[in-house]
This record gives C-alpha cells, structure tokens and sequence, in this order.
C-alpha cells in the first residue's frame, strides 16, 4: 500500500513538472490554430493537460506494451486533435471580437504579426492546423499526416493550398509589412 502511494505521488509530480514545462509551448500553437482567440487556446490547453493527465496515470510512459515514446510530440498531437474537434462541434462561428487584444512587450514586428493571424483566421480549420503543424511547429509532412490523420499526400495537397488562399489573402500588405 505504502509502495503504490509513493509510486502515485512520484506520477503525480513528473506529471506537473511535465505539465509545466509544456503548457506555454501548447498555449502558443493553441493561440495559432484558433486564430488569436486566447480564450480559447486556453480552454484547448487545458483540455489537453485534462486527457494527458488522465493517460498518464492509466499508462506507463517507460512500461510495457502501451508505451508513448514522446509525451510532449503526443501533447501536441491532443491539442490539433481537440481543436479539430472543437470545431466540428461548433454550431457557429461568432467571434466576441474583430479585433484582437493588445500584446505585451515591444514588438518591431506586431503589425505584421497581427496581419498574419487576422489571415490565418480567415483560413479554414484544417488549412489553419495544418500551416501551424509544418510552419509554426516545423513538423515533417508524415507527421503532420499522422497527427491529422491524413496521408503525406494530401497534407502536401492542403499545405500547397492552405498558403495559396493565405497569400491571396495577404497581397501585397506582407511584403510591405515585412520592409518595415
């Protein structure tokens, strides 16, 4: 009894020291693949620590048969997979705001940066996780497939498109931004 506590307590704690060192990585590709909707990102991340924190305590990471050789690469893989989720569950796509919040910090590349999410936002989601998946993340097209569920075939497809509709929508404002 005294040997299954501890093991229990010494889970539980490589679990928050995971759970902290991911969450502002998380946090960051939520933040892209929801188009700057922080709220949102952070409920994403939180869902995602939730389904990590339950697989954690069920499964040994250094065990036997059901072993997952990269947490981190699996957290990743949660999050795009509960996004895509949550947007197939969603019944609307009202946004509170059009305008996105104020960064900290002083930034010289804000208003470029800020035209580059206003873009994305405006890509579908699957076109937006799979731009964050390859760019953002710098994932190989197999393992954008895999996480996506999608052959290598069509995350090439998808990418080649997704940054066609991304340029269309950016025109020339990119490249003037980018001068700056």
């Amino acid at each position: 009894m005294i040997r299954s506590s501890n093991a229990r307590e010494a889970r539980e704690a490589e679990f928050l020291e995971f759970a902290a060192g991911r969450q502002g990585q998380l946090f960051r590709s939520a933040y892209f693949l929801t188009g700057g909707d922080t709220h949102l990102a952070e409920d994403l991340v939180q869902e995602t620590l939730g389904r990590m924190y339950s697989l954690w305590h069920r499964m040994s990471w250094q065990g036997r048969a059901r072993r997952i050789e990269n947490p981190a690469g699996y957290a990743q893989t949660v999050l795009v997979r509960s996004f895509l989720s949550h947007r197939r569950r969603r019944s609307n796509a009202e946004r509170p705001t059009a305008a996105f919040p104020d960064l900290a910090g002083d930034d010289g590349d804000a208003t470029l940066r800020l035209t580059l999410f206003d873009a994305l936002a405006q890509l579908s989601a699957r076109d937006r996780a799979v731009l964050v998946l390859r760019y953002w993340e710098d994932r190989s097209v197999e393992e954008t497939a895999e996480v996506l569920r999608s052959s290598a075939g069509a995350v090439r497809t998808r990418s080649s498109r997704a940054l066609t509709r991304l340029r269309a929508l950016l025109g020339s404002s990119l490249s003037e931004l980018a001068a700056l």
